[in-house]
């Protein structure tokens, strides 16, 4: 049988050199990510022709060389194309480290464990349209050790069985010269996003604390932020966040206190004493922290490769649901060796209090499959009343 590999990481070059010294197997391609992912250098190695994607998250037709009988995937992020799949005689399969249907998505070990099934699985299926949602091929199924972690019941059960239903997939298309192929049953299908707290959500607690909204523009010089952090310490306030910079040669910022609520009044006349000095001051006063049993406070962070798009489609969801942003910031990260480029998103929501954490978590689900970025979820405890 002659393969085309698309891949990645270790799990991909796993894949690669195990089944190429199989007999009746050839790799006519391998498909990766990066020039320096660890596959593209095993294929490199082993004089294997290379194609590294441009898009990371797209196979094109013309990385699957002609006279190609099946594609696999192993490890890989991105979507192989119709005609990339045409390409290939028998068309692609992949490996999922779940029992398909359950634990669609990128992270289907960890939900396996967080969900605390005692059984566990993997399943080689059809590329299609839609993540993980296409025909089995074949399906195997293990047990799960008490007290094992995600990365434990990988490397002890599903990367070994991958390899080997991967295997007897292939030899059986060498034989019959199909495919086999049994549907799922979409009932008892189940999504698994990624879990790395790259979308967190917090639901705050009320407190006797009052807001206060601190904007100070005037003439830099030293000793202003010391000046704001002495009267704030003065009256027990705690610097919830700040915006402070230098623009021109002047000083602007925003900064928000939480001050005991008896001791708000005596906090904004001391930080307008500071008028005197030169600076202008203006202050707004809220009692933030008594959301209304109408509405619920909420942290939401996310992170994931950056991409046209994400802001608009994140804002999209919210205002369809109601959702007010109360203050959102963003910022990208580009790592100094590869150059890849990280989104991140820090957001203080505002949501109707019938709408439960489950349920945003269940809407920002698609955000994550469509938008291919690493998202999960993560509720924080409130702090016990107690405390």
């Amino acid at each position: 049988m002659k393969c085309a590999l698309v891949g990645s990481r270790y799990f991909g070059a796993l894949v690669f050199e195990t089944l190429r010294k199989e007999a009746g197997i050839e790799f006519t391609s391998v498909v990766a990510p990066a020039e320096d992912d660890r596959l593209a250098q095993a294929a490199r190695a082993a004089g294997v022709p290379l194609h590294v994607l441009e898009n990371p998250r797209f196979v094109p037709g013309e990385a699957i060389a002609e006279g190609t009988d099946i594609i696999l995937a192993a490890h890989t992020h991105a979507r192989v194309s119709d005609e990339a799949l045409a390409r290939a005689r028998l068309g692609g399969i992949g490996y999922h480290p779940s029992l398909l249907p359950r634990h669609r998505g990128i992270a289907a070990v960890e939900w396996t464990i967080l969900e605390g099934d005692p059984i566990a699985g993997g399943s080689i299926y059809h590329l299609a349209d839609g993540w993980d949602a296409g025909a089995i091929a074949a399906q195997d199924w293990c047990f799960v050790e008490k007290g094992e972690n995600a990365r434990e019941l990988w490397e002890r059960a599903l990367a070994p069985m991958g390899l080997q239903l991967l295997s007897k997939v292939i030899h059986h298309a060498s034989e019959h010269g199909a495919l086999p192929a049994f549907q799922q049953d979409a009932r008892f299908a189940t999504k698994a996003p990624m879990i790395r707290k790259s979308v967190v959500l917090t639901e705050e607690v009320s407190s006797d604390t009052t807001s206060l909204i601190v904007s100070i523009v005037g003439t830099d010089r030293h000793g202003i932020v010391s000046s704001l952090a002495d009267r704030a310490h003065r009256y027990g306030a705690n610097w919830a966040a700040s915006r402070l910079t230098r623009i021109a040669g002047e000083f602007a910022g925003m900064v928000h206190f939480e001050v005991p609520r008896e001791n708000a009044d005596a906090l904004a006349n001391a930080l307008r004493g500071l008028e005197s000095s030169g600076l202008q001051v203006v202050i707004a006063k809220s009692d933030g922290a008594k959301v209304s049993d109408a509405i619920k406070s909420v942290e939401l962070e996310l992170i994931g490769d950056d991409r046209v798009g994400i802001v608009s489609s994140l804002t999209k969801i919210l205002a369809e649901r109601n959702i007010s942003i109360e203050n959102i910031h963003t910022e990208i990260v580009r790592s100094g060796v590869s150059g890849k480029q990280t989104f991140k998103i820090g957001a203080h929501l505002l949501i109707p209090a019938k709408l439960s954490i489950e349920d945003l978590r269940k809407e920002l689900g698609p955000l994550a499959h469509a938008m291919m970025l690493d998202i999960a979820l993560d509720e924080k405890q409130a702090p016990d009343a107690a405390a």
